[in-house]
């Protein structure tokens, strides 16, 4: 939502592609698009313009909000429409809007405009709704929705909060999510729409990796797994991939860890179409499961048609990192058992969880019992096949019903397995003993694959969908038939050509052995399009997948060869702001009027700026009295401000490493600097961080933010005139539509387009960026350099750009291809690596980078460096990817 005649679904925005995309990959979305999404900064996600402009509480039932979200609305149901599940798309729900409550009634008729809305344009799929606790909202009553979801017990109940700091202090998991849905929306499937799948980590704080330890695959295994134990049937992670968070993709791309904990999670949630339908039946607390160890901790789900059973089990004090063993009661078809039979107990290694099944099915064969988790089940051609894991400092155990009447049969010779059969059942139990690892076919016949692997080992299999002739590669809608492939960093897609040759396409970031269990009539495969010589080792396709060896032109290490200009020429004193923005506002929608002064309001969004930095000029005329001027400065969360006296620097604020959103202070004018009988002009630079999200307030208002002076006094003496300057063409004109509204603020330099391809900067002076401003003096530079990338397609390789982790007070716009992709504040951080990824960088020709650098402090030596390093080397899949960076064009 541009502005209110505006919104822009082109390019990168282009949601249709999203859609085509994720299609093709065989995924349902929950659409969530807004108008508010909170995402911790930029107004929660409404139109800055809207929180200058709307009168009316915004997220509530006032006439001009409606008006302002609508067409962005339209826009939403126009894509949506054609690509519901009911036309064959991928959209399963839609969220209506995000995180709210039911109350007042406002609040409660603006979910009934939305939703009307929807239904009018045609969306017939469920509307959902996210609520941030427990507070039963939008179930009944005025806006309800079709499918009720929550977060936690708390706002925002991401259960192992945010410590990013701290990453091994832990919370215990929540233990009364069930309770609570069978309490309020029981006729519903348990629906988590934001579960936390990592952290937010603000300025000042650790930085991103540690947020990935903290919510690391062990807390995957236990929280998520908890939620599981509550009968959870629908749940989404924030985040998966986006903006890092620690997520299991990180924001450079790269799988994580976390990322093959969610892959052993999801291919035993494919395979076990038992655990769609359960019964919560109780837990250890409830006396409805036994164990003989009070540090163990289980719940039992069980299918009330086919009687499957899911123990799901961890410690009683899931923080706890001590090892535990323990021996578990279990209801069977053959009657009461306690588990384990023929090893001495089950294990859980310190922050562990297990699902321990009973009466399962795969394909056509039965598994009474296993200890061991569960990574796969189904078919494979002719074949059922159970590929299990577990730690290789445990004991395991499996008892199933093995084709001892196949033709031939085969079973490991590993000292460490063992076979027992019972000759009253036909039953065999199989105990995998401490030490075994890696990968080991247990069991072998014409009609059924046993397969085992410790935990790594199994995360390096893939079980990939063959496409069916509709749906494609939608599981169990389009196509039951899948394959598995050990080895390679990813396998996108798979087709099996004439029923004999397997075509593969993925990625490799090394030189890998494959194994390949497809169906019999197999004898042929290609690895992205190369035939891959195999052979047969029973059941298994053997073979090895070898990288290529890359030729390319790596890019340089370290940024040189800058050119630069000085960016902040308002403080020269012949500078002319005759073609500003006079600020003469004396009213405003911004929730916190101005604080003091003479009653002109001087907030950047109520003149067209709400994004990036906005300069300032107050006038007036000189008499010798005036020693000071007060100023109160809102700038959001870690902003900063420099302010000048005509050509005189007083100082920055805030001092130090100070992170609050609003500053007041006295800033003194230094001797001599105000020239008396003549204009004198009080310049501030100000940084915005952008505007609040809603808080817990009663109000929803809190995105209509103060961002500018608050107030000001000038000791003594009236400021006869303000002025100010931002992005340019503000938030309705500005000019690049394709990199978008929040890419420019106001610094000189991006006013003219500094930062763009093909800038002109040969009149400009060389100076490396490490020596930062001339004369160590404040203000604001550009840097701008070149450089060259060949790099062929068929090569994935994620590069990122990194500061140097001083702690210096600086703040750095880092813009690659016009493209503005990294803030680094010096003196707070954390973020010193911004990942840029290919399309935006240009990997077959030039690139252009620009730092605005701000030096908040005189006389102080500001060195950034800025240094290029390769993530990782990845061949494969990847495909053409469209450049698409504008030109600078004159602007003036």
């Amino acid at each position: 939502m541009i502005n209110d005649y505006f919104s822009n679904f082109n390019d990168w925005r282009d949601l249709q592609r999203l859609f085509d995309s994720v299609k093709a990959a065989g995924l349902f979305v929950v659409f969530r698009p807004g108008p508010y999404i909170n995402a911790e900064t930029t107004a929660g996600g409404i139109a800055h313009w809207a929180t200058s402009q709307v009168s009316g509480e915004l997220r509530t039932n006032a006439t001009d909000y409606e008006a302002a979200w609508k067409p962005y609305i339209q826009g939403i149901i126009d894509v949506v429409v054609p690509n519901q599940i009911t036309n064959n798309g991928p959209i399963i729900a839609v969220q209506v809007d995000n995180e709210y409550s039911q109350l007042p009634l406002t609040h409660a008729e603006y979910f009934v405009e939305l939703e009307a809305a929807y239904r009018h344009g045609g969306v017939v799929v469920p509307l959902t709704y996210n609520d941030p606790g427990m507070g039963s909202n939008f179930i009944n009553g005025t806006g309800a929705v079709d499918l009720y979801g929550f977060i936690g017990l708390l706002v925002d109940e991401y259960p192992n909060r945010f410590d990013c700091a701290n990453p091994e202090v832990w919370s215990p998991v929540m233990l009364n999510y069930h309770q609570y849905h069978e309490q309020v929306n029981p006729s519903e499937p348990s629906y988590f729409p934001e579960f936390q799948g990592g952290s937010l980590d603000g300025w000042g704080g650790a930085g991103y990796d540690g947020c990935e330890i903290l919510t690391n695959a062990n807390f995957e295994d236990v929280f998520y797994k908890q939620n599981w134990a509550s009968n959870a049937k629908l749940m989404s992670f924030y985040m998966l991939y986006g903006y890092d968070y620690g997520a299991a993709i990180r924001e450079n791309r790269i799988l994580s860890a976390k990322y093959d904990e969610l892959k052993r999670q999801g291919l035993f949630l494919r395979s076990s179409p038992q655990f769609y339908k359960t019964d919560w039946i109780g837990d250890t607390s409830t006396g409805d499961v036994f164990v003989n160890n009070s540090a163990a901790f289980s719940t039992l789900l069980k299918n009330p048609d086919s009687g499957t059973g899911f123990y799901i089990t961890r410690q009683n004090d899931s923080t706890s990192t001590v090892n535990i063993d323990f021996r578990l009661q279990v209801e069977t078809s053959i009657g009461t058992l306690v588990l384990p039979r023929t090893v001495p107990s089950i294990s859980l290694n310190g922050r562990q969880s297990k699902v321990i099944v009973t009466d399962y099915s795969f394909g056509d064969s039965k598994l009474l019992y296993s200890t061991a988790s569960i990574f796969f089940a189904g078919k494979i051609g002719s074949r059922d096949v159970l590929f299990v894991y577990g730690d290789s400092d445990q004991n395991h155990e499996l008892a199933l019903y093995l084709d001892r009447q196949s033709t031939s049969f085969t079973q490991t010779s590993a000292s460490s397995v063992r076979f027992a059969s019972s000759s009253d059942d036909e039953l065999d139990t199989i105990s995998i003993l401490a030490g075994t690892s890696g990968f080991v076919t247990l069991w072998e016949s014409t009609t059924q694959l046993i397969l085992f692997a410790d935990p790594i080992t199994a995360a390096t299999f893939w079980a990939p969908v063959v496409p069916g002739p509709s749906l494609n590669n939608y599981w169990q809608f389009g196509s039951n038939d899948t394959i598995l492939v050990g080895g390679p960093y990813l396998v996108r897609n798979v087709t099996v050509e004439n029923n004999h040759t397997l075509h593969l396409t993925g990625d490799l970031n090394s030189s890998v052995p494959l194994t390949i269990f497809a169906p019999d009539g197999v004898n042929s495969v290609s690895w992205n399009n190369d035939l891959v010589h195999t052979s047969r080792q029973g059941a298994a396709l053997v073979g090895q997948v070898t990288m290529k060896e890359l030729q390319f032109t790596k890019p340089p290490t370290v940024l040189d060869n800058w050119k630069f200009a000085d960016s902040l020429p308002e403080v020269d004193t012949e500078f002319s702001d005759d073609d500003w923005i006079v600020a003469n506002h004396t009213t405003t929608n911004i929730i916190i009027p101005p604080l003091f002064g003479d009653g002109r309001v001087l907030y950047g969004c109520d003149y067209g700026f709400c994004e990036g930095i906005v300069l300032w000029r107050g006038h007036f005329m000189g008499t010798g009295a005036e020693t000071a001027v007060n100023l109160s400065i809102s700038g959001g969360t870690a902003f900063a401000a420099s302010v000048w006296i005509n050509d005189v620097f007083i100082r920055s604020t805030p001092g130090d490493n100070l992170t609050p959103n609003m500053t007041n202070e006295i800033f003194d004018f230094p001797s001599g600097s105000i020239k008396v009988g003549k204009d004198n002009v009080i310049t501030v630079l100000q940084d915005n961080s952008g505007l609040d999200e809603t808080g817990l307030a009663p109000t929803s208002n809190d995105p209509k933010s103060p961002r500018g002076i608050s107030g000001f006094e000038l000791l003594t003496g009236n400021i006869t005139t303000w002025k100010l300057q931002g992005k340019f063409g503000g938030y309705t004109n500005f000019p690049d539509k394709t990199r978008g509204i929040l890419n420019e603020g106001g610094l000189f330099g991006e006013r003219a387009g500094w930062h763009l391809p093909d800038f002109d900067t040969s009149s400009w002076p060389e100076r490396s960026l490490s020596d930062g401003l001339p004369g160590n003096k404040v203000g604001v530079g550009f840097f701008v350099t070149t450089f060259n990338l060949d790099i062929p397609e068929g090569t994935d390789i994620p590069i990122s750009f990194v500061f140097e982790d001083h702690s210096e007070r600086y703040r750095a716009f880092l813009f690659v291809n016009g493209w503005k992709f990294g803030k680094r504040i010096g003196n707070l951080g954390p973020q010193t690596k911004f990942p840029v990824h290919q399309g935006l960088l240009n990997y077959n020709g030039k690139n252009t980078i620009a730092v605005a650098l701000w030096a908040l402090d005189a006389n102080q030596l500001v060195s950034p460096q800025l240094s290029l390093v390769v993530d990782d080397y990845i061949e494969g899949g990847v495909g053409h990817i469209h450049v698409n960076n504008p030109p600078w064009e004159p602007r003036y």
